[in-house]
């Protein structure tokens, strides 16, 4: 075993939020960073990592991907949910579909609406969302000019984009300029993160431009074991490199940025999580937290696919004879089928009146595929990827042994509620509407999945069951707040009861957002940059108004308190402020008004 080193703060994960962190603590050349990645380095001349159009290659392999699987899903026939996770230096960013969301601003003040979660609403959020990137579109009030992460708009050129956004305003939905600005709610080409024709991961964007700062150390093939304690102190990791060599390094601070199943699967093994269960497997107690590893949430989604008589679709570039003509492009120029992810476009719907922000989004693909590349018979086809976008189940991450390479107990639970089932019927009745417009007439050879066989309200349900897949969105099993469920501090990202431990990734949300999260991943993680180094915070940006559908709608279920403070915000303001409400005035003295569009 190794002598063992100390940094100020030890990163374990490599991912999108470790990259970003290790990128803005290390800018401090007075403390020392070390980043722990337990995949492969993302080696430059990967073409299945940094080529867009590749992205269903890495999904499945060994390489690139932890392949995880769920638990047999109870309300989906016992059948487990294929979990494909980042096996590299950028995590699940190096493989992912590159679709840049940042979701809706009410994501955000339903954030702010839980117990110690106020500085997290919109207004605090967007500074750091503009901060990260540079939207080659255009800056302005919603959208950055000068960060890291820059992304390009999806040309959505192809006759088929033109019919899909002709359809949606058929069938009664409107188009917006971009859904990451002022107003989410329609549909409009999408973001993504690709530059210049390559992938741009977090690691490119963050980790690789400041590699050689001679206070940072990335160590890849390193996987933690367990965090070294002294009481309720955490004071360094063990782990592992090159799969046998055995390593401890003591740290000031330890920051997990493993994602949704890796990090509370870490707290466990360390005696961080829910006492019963911890001593049930012989792990010693450090903390009693039970919400480490419950709350557990994602998007499920499903394909509606049709064939189509026209040869407009990029079908025929799957045929092996053409790999040759786009690996050159690509390599090359930059250029061609392999320089796009294809995801160019879609939009966000509310699939009833009663949800107060859009609860379903499309991505439209000018192809039928899936995401391991397998296509139906029908060679030209194109398809529409739904689910619902903040479903009421909830799942477990839990140990099923203490050896720390093997992979936790998954449990998702979906389609375990009345309402998530409702919506999914909304959903594909909603989708079918779109797609059997009249702008699609030119184009269409009938719906090839799921068909014609499936039509009443529990054919729908069988067949989602049957054929769903995730969107690849774990999150919330660490969540911040300070309620008895909580784990993470919102002020400090540390964790509750315990010294010098943080987490940072998409665990620690408290409710997924309603798209890709790849983006909220990454504002979080800058936020909890400045957090952790003692930065003053970026101001809120308190003018910047946002699209709300339906002033007097709730944003949480009926009966839950919250709502009175909510419809308070919603409320226009009196010309008297003496004759404001208690909540109207605490949200006015803490810059919390916002512009109310019905």
């Amino acid at each position: 075993m190794s002598e063992s080193t100390r940094y100020d703060y030890v990163i374990v994960g490599g991912g999108s939020a470790g990259s970003a962190l290790a990128n803005r603590l290390s800018a401090d050349e007075s403390t020392s960073v070390l980043l722990l990645e337990a995949g492969r380095s993302d080696f430059r001349i990967d073409p299945f990592i940094h080529m867009p159009a590749a992205l269903p290659f890495p999904i499945g392999s060994r390489f690139y991907d932890w392949k995880y699987e769920s638990e047999p899903e109870p309300f989906m026939g016992g059948r487990r949910v294929y979990h494909a996770r980042g096996k590299v230096l950028g995590g699940s960013s190096s493989i992912n579909g590159m679709i840049f969301q940042r979701g809706n601003p009410l994501d955000y003040e339903r954030w702010a609406a839980d117990q110690g979660m106020s500085e997290w609403d919109y207004a605090h959020c967007l500074p750091y969302f503009k901060r990260m990137e540079t939207c080659l579109a255009g800056a302005d009030a919603w959208r950055g000019g000068s960060g890291p992460l820059k992304l390009e708009r999806g040309p959505a050129t192809s006759p088929l984009f033109g019919a899909f956004f002709e359809a949606v305003q058929q069938a009664g939905y409107p188009l917006t300029d971009d859904v990451n600005g002022y107003r989410q709610e329609g549909f409009a080409p999408f973001d993504r993160n690709v530059y210049r024709g390559r992938r741009l991961s977090a690691a490119r964007a963050y980790l690789h431009p400041v590699m050689s700062r001679k206070n940072l150390k990335v160590e890849t093939l390193a996987q933690v074991t367990g965090l070294r304690t002294q009481g309720t102190r955490v004071t360094g990791v063990d782990y592992v490199r090159f799969g046998k060599q055995q390593h401890t390094v003591s740290a000031g601070e330890v920051i997990l940025c493993g994602g949704a199943f890796n990090s509370p699967q870490l707290l466990q093994l360390s005696g961080i999580g829910a006492a019963d269960d911890l001593r049930a497997l012989g792990i010693d107690v450090v903390a009693d937290l039970p919400g480490v590893g419950a709350n557990l949430q994602d998007h499920l989604e499903v394909y509606i696919q049709h064939a189509c008589t026209q040869p407009v679709s990029i079908a025929p570039y799957l045929a092996h004879k053409y790999k040759p003509m786009i690996g050159a492009q690509w390599l090359f120029g930059r250029t061609g089928v392999g320089s796009s992810n294809h995801f160019e476009g879609g939009g966000f719907i509310r699939s009833n009146d009663e949800v107060p922000y859009p609860n379903e989004m499309f991505h439209f693909l000018p192809i039928a595929i899936r995401y391991d590349g397998s296509k139906p018979a029908s060679e030209h086809g194109y398809q529409v990827h739904i689910g619902p976008m903040y479903s009421d189940c909830r799942g477990t991450v839990k140990l099923k042994s203490r050896d720390p390479l093997a992979h936790p107990a998954v449990q998702f639970n979906y389609l375990s509620t009345e309402n998530d089932r409702r919506e999914w019927i909304e959903m594909i009745r909603a989708a079918r509407n779109i797609l059997e417009q009249p702008a699609f007439a030119a184009f269409s050879g009938g719906e090839i999945s799921p068909g014609s066989a499936v039509e009443t309200d529990q054919e729908i349900l069988d067949w989602v069951a049957k054929d769903a897949e995730t969107a690849l969105h774990p999150s919330c099993t660490a969540k911040m707040g300070t309620d008895e469920t909580s784990v993470v501090d919102p002020a400090s990202m540390k964790v509750h009861g315990v010294e010098g431990l943080r987490v940072v990734d998409a665990s620690v949300f408290p409710y997924v957002t309603n798209g890709n999260i790849y983006a909220p991943v990454m504002m979080v993680a800058e936020k909890a940059a400045d957090l952790i180094a003692g930065n003053t915070p970026l101001p809120p940006l308190t003018e910047v108004p946002f699209y709300r559908h339906g002033a007097g709608m709730p944003l949480f279920p009926p009966g839950d308190p919250r709502n009175d403070a909510w419809d308070a915000l919603a409320d226009p303001p009196s010309a008297a402020g003496a004759t404001l409400s208690p909540a109207r005035l605490r949200a006015r003295d803490a810059g919390l008004d916002r512009d109310v569009t019905a």
